[in-house]
């Protein structure tokens, strides 16, 4: 998710480096699997993807943030 606004930050804190659906209620981020489920079923309902196509691209996007870089690739 692209960090535009204080409410796309977690707990809308602009001095934390992730989004609202990286981490938990807390601000403590979730596991990458976890990530990885939310956002393959968030890009299957609004991109129109099947699974392995959502899978695929979910996996690019986290591949692009300092927390999952590197590990998104596998």
């Amino acid at each position: 998710m692209l960090l535009n606004a204080p409410q796309d930050y977690t707990m809308g804190d602009t001095s934390k480096h992730y989004c609202q659906y990286c981490t938990d209620k807390d601000g403590t981020l979730r596991p990458y699997g976890e990530v990885l489920n939310i956002m393959t079923t968030f890009l299957q309902k609004t991109q129109v993807l099947n699974i392995r196509a959502a899978r695929q691209a979910a996996r690019a996007v986290l591949a692009k943030n300092p927390a999952w870089k590197g590990r998104a690739k596998k």
